[in-house]
């Protein structure tokens, strides 16, 4: 009797949480690839979720508010969220965390440079806050979004966030723009 119960205590905590939907455990998103740890292939459809942001231009230092919404009424378990420069393939600047629901990771051995969920309840919305760094070039807010464990999208994006830095400041730290001064005898 006594084997027949850690039997069914081993089963469960073993396949279980598989069962009955995103595991709790063991379940991550890769910082460089946005991939899942788990075997299915990503959709190819269009993502049912959109990224959004307070602003279309930033400096260094700037908070942005950015939204990760599901556009129909099917929700998600899990998402890794990121700012990456336009044809760049690390995060770049950090999330102060805002929302219940997410929780920082460190990629590339910065601390909050991504975003993710804390628990796989089903989410319609989380919002975090995203800080601008120095020297970086114009970005987009990439994410993978699971909905279950059959059906996750990868590298869902936002619009473009143009930097402000590379358009009116130089190397010096002042700015380019030119004042002319007209004297009139």
């Amino acid at each position: 009797m006594r084997r027949h119960s850690c039997f069914v205590f081993l089963f469960c905590g073993i396949f279980l949480p598989g069962i009955l939907g995103f595991p709790q455990t063991n379940t991550s998103i890769d910082c460089d690839s946005l991939l899942p740890n788990y075997e299915t292939e990503p959709q190819t459809s269009a993502p049912p979720y959109i990224i959004t942001a307070s602003f279309d231009n930033f400096e260094p230092g700037n908070e942005i508010q950015v939204t990760l919404e599901a556009l129909k009424d099917v929700g998600f378990k899990g998402f890794n969220l990121q700012a990456r420069e336009i044809e760049g393939d690390v995060p770049v600047g950090t999330f102060k965390i805002t929302d219940p629901n997410t929780k920082g990771l460190e990629c590339h051995n910065t601390t909050n440079s991504a975003v993710s969920h804390v628990n796989s309840d089903v989410k319609q919305k989380v919002t975090t806050t995203w800080i601008a760094p120095r020297d970086v070039r114009d970005l987009q807010f990439i994410a993978t979004v699971v909905q279950d464990l059959e059906k996750f999208w990868v590298g869902i994006q936002s619009k473009t966030l143009t930097s402000m830095r590379s358009e009116s400041v130089n190397g010096t730290g002042k700015s380019k723009r030119k004042v002319c001064f007209e004297c009139i005898c």
